[in-house]
């Protein structure tokens, strides 16, 4: 009896101390119109000991720019290797357009890579191939069209984001700014349906960061979509985001449209979305 006693008392505390842990998660939304593109369902992800993804639900809005924001280390970059099924939950299922990505087959998961473009941190260029061969990469290994029009294609999206003149460079002898135009215009030429940005303004200063922020939303107004931006970079939040969440400790704090997130009263996301030393958020 008294084994169970204790076993009761030591559950009661261990859900005591989650519910103040968590006392800020409110895990406010309120869904888009157009529906949600994405959708993550009580996902958790764990590597060995250290528990990143908690019990995360999140819905990314179709046709929107989202941005997932939250401190370094708290599960963002995550977040996109489960959408594209690079890496699977533990426990509960992501959802994209409707299909849930755990449970595709391997022929079915190749087959839905393909709404999606990605622009890694670092733009990710072939370094032995000029900038038209590696937009022209995907276009060549994952479609059945002829240099004609893959050479339309290339060139179109190179003039979207201003690299028209820059076909023929090397990536060693482009900026990193170039280098992230560059990864954009690669990540465009299949036409996906889902954009995915891993800290597209990781390296970049201030102004080339604002200049990328620009050509996001410019593109995005063009091709429509749904675009999903991860980033702690609160002004690129400020010039870029419809649609917002909060990430903190593997779940949501608060998420919905950008502007309503910018004036909460939840005490975490006033910190964070205002960069004040005081709150919640610590050094730890």
């Amino acid at each position: 009896m008294a084994v169970e006693e204790r076993s009761e008392a030591g559950d009661a505390a261990q859900l005591e101390a989650e519910a103040d842990e968590f006392r800020y998660h409110t895990g406010e939304g309120r869904p888009s119109e157009a529906g949600d593109a994405i959708q993550f369902i009580d996902v958790h992800k764990a590597f060995g000991r250290n528990k990143v993804l908690r019990g995360l639900n999140m819905g990314l809005p179709e046709d929107q720019i989202s941005m997932i924001i939250g401190p370094s280390g708290t599960g963002k970059s995550v977040c996109i290797k489960h959408m594209v099924g690079l890496m699977y939950p533990d426990e509960g299922d992501v959802i994209v357009h409707g299909q849930s990505v755990p449970s595709l087959p391997d022929a079915e998961l190749f087959e839905m890579r393909k709404k999606f473009g990605v622009l890694f941190q670092d733009g990710a260029l072939f370094g032995s191939m000029n900038l038209y061969d590696n937009v022209a990469f995907p276009l060549r290994h994952h479609s059945e069209k002829g240099e004609d029009e893959i050479s339309h294609i290339v060139h179109r999206r190179l003039r979207e984001v201003g690299l028209a003149d820059a076909h023929d460079k090397m990536p060693n002898e482009l900026s990193g700014g170039m280098r992230k135009r560059a990864g954009f215009a690669r990540a465009l030429v299949l036409e996906p349906q889902i954009v995915l940005f891993d800290e597209p303004d990781s390296g970049l200063d201030p102004v080339r960061t604002a200049l990328l922020c620009e050509l996001i939303k410019e593109v995005h107004a063009e091709n429509g979509g749904c675009y999903v931006v991860i980033t702690h970079d609160i002004m690129s939040a400020r010039r870029v985001a419809n649609h917002l969440s909060v990430l903190w400790k593997g779940r949501i704090v608060q998420s919905g449209p950008a502007q309503e997130l910018f004036e909460s009263e939840n005490p975490f996301v006033r910190q964070f979305l205002s960069g004040e030393s005081a709150g919640p958020l610590g050094m730890e």
